[in-house]
């Protein structure tokens, strides 16, 4: 038995899904894993959840746990080929969105304007991009977050402390460059499940932003 989960409590406004099944197994499989929750999760109806470090498929599995766990209905996008019988259904019914990388221009546009007519909607997705060690995270979450006028919610999953740890939430503005200088700083300090893979190096800015 694993050490106690601390699940946080999620407001009426956030958008959910599951049944005392799912979120009992959700909760157990953290537990088993020996992972916990630390900080609080935010009220917005409508938000990015940003999740880092990600370089080991094990996070998926621990998101979609965490997701169980707190019954939350997320929307996250995954490569279409992933999206095939029997584990597509799965997918999808997960809040999954098949986006092929070779053809994924317009897929901001299309999320933004989806999150400026949903009444509710939590979209969750890895800065990364992908399980490889990258130089520099992708930048199409800020987009549309300041596109659609919706914060980031920064979730970091520490492999040392194995705690899922909810920081943040950042209003996001129109220099993006300075955004995600923002978001690699909160996460700098936190281990992930293969560190070598981790290459979050800050830009320097030309001048200072309070």
């Amino acid at each position: 038995m694993g050490k106690p989960l601390n699940i946080p409590v999620l407001a009426e406004e956030i958008p959910r899904i599951g049944n005392k099944f799912s979120c009992w197994l959700g909760q157990r499989v953290l537990n088993v894993m020996g992972w916990s929750f630390s900080g609080e999760f935010p009220r917005h109806p409508k938000m990015i959840i940003a999740v880092a470090p990600h370089t080991s498929n094990w996070d998926f599995v621990i998101g979609i746990a965490v997701a169980f766990s707190l019954r939350l209905k997320i929307t996250f996008f995954g490569k279409h080929n992933l999206f095939v019988p029997p584990f597509g259904y799965f997918m999808r019914r997960w809040g999954g969105v098949p986006v092929e990388r070779s053809k994924s221009h317009g897929v901001v546009e299309q999320m933004a304007d989806a999150m400026r007519k949903a009444d509710k909607m939590v979209l969750c997705l890895a800065p990364e991009g992908t399980r490889s060690r990258v130089e520099r995270w992708k930048t199409g979450f800020l987009h549309i977050a300041y596109k659609a006028q919706v914060p980031v919610f920064l979730v970091a999953f520490d492999y040392k402390k194995k705690q899922i740890e909810f920081g943040p939430s950042l209003i996001i503005g129109d220099d993006i460059q300075y955004e995600l200088n923002r978001i690699y700083t909160y996460f700098n300090d936190v281990e992930a499940k293969f560190p070598d893979k981790v290459a979050t190096i800050v830009v320097p800015q030309i001048g200072d932003k309070d």
